[in-house]
C-alpha cells in the first residue's frame, strides 16, 4: 500500500502514521508538483482537493482512494474520478467548532459596534455615544443544516435565539427549532435578525441568495457567508450593501479570491471582511487525520469506508 500527500502535513502527524502502519509506505510532499512524479505508484492520495486535475486522475493509474483533508469539493475532477470508480471521502464536520465560534464572534462584533470603538480606542476619543444592541432573544436563519450549521444553531440557542434552518429537505435536526425546504425560504427570511449561510458550492447551491430574498429581509438584519461565495452573485451583494437594503454584511468567503484590493467592500462600513479563515484552527489537521485514520483502519482491513463518503455525481 502506497500512500501520497500533495500537502503539507505536520510532522508530528506524520510520524504517527508511520509508526500505526509500518506495513504502509507513505510519501509526503508539500505539492502537487512535488508529489507528480510519484502519482502512478498512489494507491491513496491525501489532498485538500483544489491541485488536481482530469490529468493527474489519468496519471495515477493506481489510485483506489482520495482523501480530501477540506471539506470544499467543489475543485475536484469528479467526471473523471468517477469513471474511474475511485473513492473520495473528505474532513466534513471538522470545522464545525471554528466556524460556529467565528458566527457568534463576527454577529457580537457587529452588534456591540465594535469596529467604531476600536477606532475610537486608537484616536484615544473618549465617546460614550457608540450604542451597543444585544444579540440575545434574536431569531437567526442558517442556511445548510449540516455540521456546521447545527453547530452555530447550538451557541445561538446559548443566546436564546429562535433558530431556523434550510435544507434541501426539510427534515428536523438537532439545535433547531424548525427546519423548513429551500422552497420555503422567502416566507422566514423576514423573520431573521442574523440570516447566515453554510452553504457548500454546487449547481443547487449557486445564486442560492438572490436580490429579492435581501428586498424582504429587515433593514436592520445581519447576513453572515462563511460557506461559499458564490450562493450570492458577487455584484448583486454590492448593490444591496450600496443600498443599504440590509444592516450589514459579514462575508468570509468570495467568488473571487482572494479579494482583490481595489474592491469595493473594502471601503465599505457595513460590510465586514476576513480573508477565508473562518474554519482556521490549530486542531484542523488532527481533525481532519483522525477521520482519514478511521477509514484507513477500514480500508486495509478490507471493509467498506464509510465516514465522509463523496458521492460524485452529487459533488458531495
Amino acid at each position: 500500500m502506497f500512500i501520497l500527500s500533495s500537502c503539507k502535513i505536520r510532522r508530528d502527524l506524520r510520524e504517527r502514521l508511520e509508526e500505526a502502519y509500518p506495513s504502509v509506505t507513505f510519501q509526503f510532499t508539500d505539492s502537487i508538483g512535488e508529489a507528480a512524479s510519484f502519482l502512478p505508484e498512489a494507491d491513496v492520495l491525501l489532498t485538500y482537493g483544489e491541485d488536481l486535475t482530469e490529468e493527474l486522475i489519468e496519471e495515477a493509474i493506481q489510485l483506489k482512494w482520495v482523501m480530501v483533508l477540506s471539506a470544499g469539493l467543489e475543485k475536484m475532477p469528479f467526471k473523471k474520478i468517477e469513471e474511474r470508480g475511485i473513492l473520495v471521502t473528505n474532513s466534513k464536520g471538522i470545522h464545525k467548532v471554528p466556524m460556529a465560534e467565528y458566527a457568534i464572534a463576527m454577529l457580537l462584533q457587529v452588534a456591540r459596534n465594535t469596529r467604531l470603538l476600536l477606532e475610537n480606542e486608537k484616536a484615544h476619543e473618549w465617546d460614550r455615544n457608540v450604542k451597543p444592541v444585544e444579540i440575545t432573544g434574536k431569531t437567526m436563519l442558517i442556511a445548510g443544516t449540516g455540521a456546521i450549521g447545527q453547530e452555530v444553531a447550538r451557541l445561538a440557542q446559548a443566546f436564546r435565539m429562535y433558530t431556523i434552518g434550510i435544507s434541501n429537505s426539510g427534515k428536523a435536526k438537532e439545535h433547531f427549532d424548525n427546519v423548513y425546504t429551500k422552497d420555503e425560504l422567502e416566507a422566514h427570511l423576514p423573520e431573521a435578525d442574523f440570516v447566515v449561510s453554510v452553504l457548500p458550492s454546487t449547481e443547487g447551491t449557486k445564486n442560492f441568495f438572490k436580490r429579492k430574498d435581501f428586498e424582504i429581509m429587515k433593514g436592520d438584519a445581519v447576513f453572515l457567508n462563511m460557506g461559499r461565495g458564490d450562493v450570492v452573485d458577487g455584484d448583486t451583494l454590492l448593490h444591496v450593501m450600496e443600498e443599504r437594503l440590509i444592516h450589514h454584511a459579514v462575508l468570509d468567503v468570495f467568488e473571487t479570491e482572494p479579494l482583490p484590493a481595489a474592491h469595493p467592500f473594502w471601503e465599505m462600513g457595513n460590510v465586514t471582511i476576513t480573508p477565508h479563515s473562518s474554519g482556521m484552527s490549530p486542531h484542523y489537521q488532527p481533525r481532519a487525520m483522525s477521520i482519514f485514520e478511521e477509514n484507513l483502519h477500514t480500508f486495509l482491513a478490507g471493509g467498506k469506508v464509510s465516514v465522509n463518503q463523496i458521492d460524485p455525481r452529487k459533488g458531495y
